[in-house]
């Protein structure tokens, strides 16, 4: 079953979420700011991913401008400021075994259901 990382909020998640159950997805909802993920779940996402830490930060968010910005951080830094501040987290991200995708286009869902 496919897993999605969502944000009710944002726009893209909401897109996301409609594509899904349009094509008659099951999927599970993880709604990360009211449930938010831990550092072992965030870990385990971006293995999945295969992206490193900062890559899946939101450089729009205020958190990011007014606490990291120009900073130079490790990857357990950014996973800490995940935690701390979990708006950094882009999304929605979408989670289906061993893999995942940061899910902000119609394309990139469609691509992920057709590997």
């Amino acid at each position: 079953m496919t897993k999605i990382i969502h944000n009710a909020r944002c726009s893209k998640s909401r897109n996301c979420f409609q594509i899904l159950e349009e094509k008659g997805e099951s999927f599970e909802v993880r709604e990360y700011l009211k449930k938010p993920l831990d550092k072992e779940e965030l870990r385990g996402i971006l293995k999945k991913l295969n992206l490193p830490a900062e890559k899946i930060i939101r450089k729009t968010e205020a958190e990011y401008k007014e606490n990291f910005k120009d900073k130079i951080m490790s990857e357990e830094d950014w996973i800490e400021a995940m935690i701390q501040y979990p708006k950094l987290i882009q999304r929605p991200i979408l989670i289906r075994g061993d893999k995942a995708i940061i899910a902000r286009s119609e394309e990139a869902i469609e691509a992920f259901y057709n590997e």
